[in-house]
């Protein structure tokens, strides 16, 4: 695709969802980024990423029902901060049901940097001059993301068995075990009730508590 140039005030989410990643990656031997393409529920599609922190940043989105679309490396802003030119590419922007939001990925301890913190200023200052929304994703609750990286292990649809889906549905399961729940369907296998449940779980049409671990014990809860 060619590049687009313009204002940043005159710039449209629409143009903005069919961008592709600003820069492309090589895998070679010895490289130090971890590179990859994760498939997205909500993009319908691969969404690439350049380190391991980046690759758990993009199960919670896609977990999040309120994201509509995820674009890696959506664009490149440059201003001037201070009589300097100034330089930087978001590493995601999230199309949600609230607006856009642009996210950029770092380690905690990199936050203390004086010119990534620059950086992530001016933009943030940018981002939100347009009513968007600004995020700074460092590592994850550990327990939260290993339920998320399981819970999305049941995200694409045509694995398992979607005609069970509205039997499971019909069923009461607030405040049911996950145990009592893939056990719902007496009449059918097992293991095709529990990848419906679970997948039902990543939709979150029935919710459980993401912080701690998940187990046949967790408890789940209708939505209000």
């Amino acid at each position: 695709m060619s590049e687009v140039t313009g204002a940043w005030s005159a710039v449209g989410v629409d143009g903005l969802a069919g961008a592709e990643p600003w820069r492309t990656f090589r895998w070679y031997h010895g490289q130090k980024h971890y590179s990859g393409a994760y498939w997205s529920s909500a993009a319908r599609g691969h969404v690439i990423y350049e380190s391991r922190l980046e690759l758990a940043r993009l199960p919670f989105a896609d977990f999040d029902p309120t994201v509509r679309h995820i674009v890696a490396q959506p664009f490149l802003l440059r201003t001037t901060v201070d009589g300097k030119s100034c330089k930087h590419i978001p590493d995601y922007l999230l199309i949600t049901d609230a607006g856009p939001a642009v996210v950029d990925v770092k380690p905690a301890h990199r936050l203390a940097d004086t010119k990534v913190a620059s950086t992530f200023e001016w933009t943030c200052e940018l981002v939100e001059a347009r009513g968007w929304r600004y995020e700074i994703a460092t590592e994850p609750n550990p327990v939260e993301l290993a339920n998320d990286r399981f819970l999305a292990g049941y995200r694409r649809e045509w694995l398992f068995t979607p005609s069970l889906l509205p039997h499971v549905r019909d069923k009461a399961l607030d405040a049911a075990s996950l145990a009592e729940a893939v056990r719902c369907l007496p009449d059918q296998p097992v293991n095709l009730v529990k990848a419906a449940v679970l997948h039902l779980l990543w939709r979150q049409e029935a919710l459980i508590d993401i912080g701690k671990p998940l187990s046949g014990r967790t408890q789940l809860r209708s939505v209000a």
